[in-house]
């Protein structure tokens, strides 16, 4: 991510959140808590207004502290925690699990004082990769997963010595109006919240052009403008950049200038977009998103920064799927950012942190299943030499499958070198032979793993503490057509995140929402 917002999120374990409105404000310390103290039960929160859209029975959770066997602490901070939702499900909804179940078996997952909890992941990730999945409130496994997600929440943040309020507000429990939620996070505890803490300034920024009535929306750019061209559009897109700060003298002319270029320039760089002076259709798409949008956007990761674990001293690998960028850290340094191409609709690369343990110099693509299924076996069909045309090679068949892969080599997809953090999404890093598709702002095209435009500094970097392994041998490695494991001495944690909007160098910046992730989000927090 961006210089500002990385050394915020990697300052310090977000653990807290405040009274209001799913997000916390300035919380009381954790002394001052009564740890058997159980809140009300907040009868306002109903199905019309609920975050998610299932609910618990009130016995099913005696039931569950029962068969448990809870301590009396535990056992009340479970009832307190679902009085303030009014036993409405935290962690999964009617359609699989919620986002915030995601980030917190990522937060969990990094952490490394966190007690193994397998069958909870192994339930978790089986849920996510259904299709049609549909849950309902009175499924016993489903509340026992809920329940169970809950324990680890309560026991995750008493061991860091969060607060009553802190764990009773981290998960969204109702709908908010839109300026209700963004007074709420202005009064968050910026030391309690430092990722949120950058983002105020934006923040209070789009709620004053919400109050203000925002802005008029522009015409279609046809075949588009730039330098030097004329129009009466051109006057509306000035006063629009104007507004919002990309344009900063009052010219009302029609005559698209050096200082609109500029204006132009900055935003499309502000909006993940190359800075190449255009104003087109795309960008005056982005334009016209209105101010109560893109406020609801800012809403929406601050929530999802919540859940950003801490770096240590040490390296972390950071990828930012929409911003399609990889980010190497160490302690508060950037070392370095490598573009990135994701996973294409159909194949969403998901959110979750692993470790960065084994570097694969030449490797064989062992094709999925999935692949296999939908886009080998038609090849194969349509004409007897495909795989060989593919430098391919069937290995053996399994569950009626042939089990398929395709050879080392300048050809292979996976490039030349791939990086594994094993994880059970079978995603890693890799190199890739199209490079030309680094080219484009927006680049979905993998088949759920993440290329690498740079695999060599990546090589150089994880493999820096084995010295015998130069950049001579890499190379060589590379080239071999040998596929060669090599073990990474100390292993490097890698997070996956999702923002869409975040703050660098005092300026908003927003990615295109690449999986609609942003979609669900809003529609569950806002009335």
């Amino acid at each position: 991510m961006e210089r500002q917002i990385l050394k915020v999120l990697l300052a310090c374990l977000i653990v807290a959140a405040c009274k209001g409105p799913s997000s916390p404000g300035a919380s009381s310390s954790p002394e001052s808590q009564e740890e058997d103290t159980i809140s009300p039960r907040n009868r306002g929160i109903t199905p019309a207004n609920a975050y998610n859209d299932l609910f618990l029975d009130s016995m099913a959770v005696e039931k569950f502290i029962q068969q448990k066997h809870l301590d009396s602490h535990m056992a009340n901070r479970l009832r307190s925690f679902y009085n303030t939702r009014n036993y409405e499900f935290a962690w999964l909804d009617s359609r699989g699990p919620t986002e915030q179940a995601s980030a917190f078996q990522s937060l969990y997952s990094y952490s490394k004082d966190t007690g193994s909890s397998k069958a909870i992941d192994i339930r978790l990730d089986g849920l996510k990769t259904e299709d049609s999945l549909v849950i309902t409130a009175n499924n016993p496994e489903m509340t026992h997963l809920e329940l169970q997600l809950t324990v680890r929440l309560i026991t995750y943040f008493r061991k860091r010595g969060g607060s009553v309020d802190q764990i009773e507000h981290m998960v969204p429990a109702q709908r908010y109006e839109v300026m209700q939620l963004a007074d709420s996070l202005l009064k968050t505890n910026d030391h309690l919240f430092p990722a949120v803490a950058p983002m105020k300034a934006p923040l209070k920024t789009y709620m004053g052009y919400v109050r203000d009535g925002g802005w008029d929306t522009l015409p279609q750019a046809g075949k588009g403008y730039r330098k030097g061209q004329s129009s009466p559009d051109i006057r509306l897109l000035k006063k629009r950049l104007a507004i919002t700060g990309e344009l900063t003298d009052n010219d009302s002319s029609a005559l698209f200038n050096d200082d609109l270029e500029t204006a132009v320039n900055t935003f499309r760089n502000h909006h993940g977009y190359t800075e190449n002076g255009v104003l087109n259709d795309t960008i005056i798409k982005e334009l016209n998103v209105s101010a109560q949008a893109r406020l609801q956007q800012l809403l929406i990761n601050m929530e999802r920064m919540k859940w950003m674990p801490a770096a240590d001293q040490g390296k972390l690998i950071l990828v930012n799927i929409p911003a399609f960028k990889l980010h190497v850290v160490e302690g508060s340094q950037k070392l370095f950012d490598i573009d990135i191409i994701v996973g294409k609709e159909g194949h969403s690369t998901t959110m979750f942190s692993g470790w960065l343990s084994q570097v694969v110099f030449s490797p064989y693509w062992n094709i999925p299943r999935s692949i296999i299924r939908k886009e080998i076996l038609p090849g194969m069909n349509r004409r007897p030499g495909y795989l060989a045309s593919k430098h391919m090679e069937i290995v053996g068949h399994q569950n009626g499958l042939p089990v398929i892969r395709q050879l080392p080599g300048p050809h292979n997809a996976l490039g030349r070198v791939k990086f594994l953090f094993p994880n059970s999404y079978n995603i890693y890093f890799h190199d890739t032979p199209e490079k030309s598709l680094f080219n484009h702002d927006i680049r979905t095209y993998s088949h759920g793993c993440i290329r690498l435009k740079d695999p060599m500094k990546m090589a150089q970097f994880v493999l820096e503490n084995s010295p015998e392994w130069t950049t001579e041998k890499i190379t060589a490695a590379m080239d071999s057509g040998k596929q060669t494991y090599v073990a990474v001495k100390h292993p490097v944690p890698v997070i996956i995140t999702y923002f869409t909007a975040w703050e660098e160098d005092d300026a908003l910046h927003i990615a295109p929402d690449v999986y609609d992730h942003d979609i669900p989000f809003r529609n569950k927090l806002f009335l």
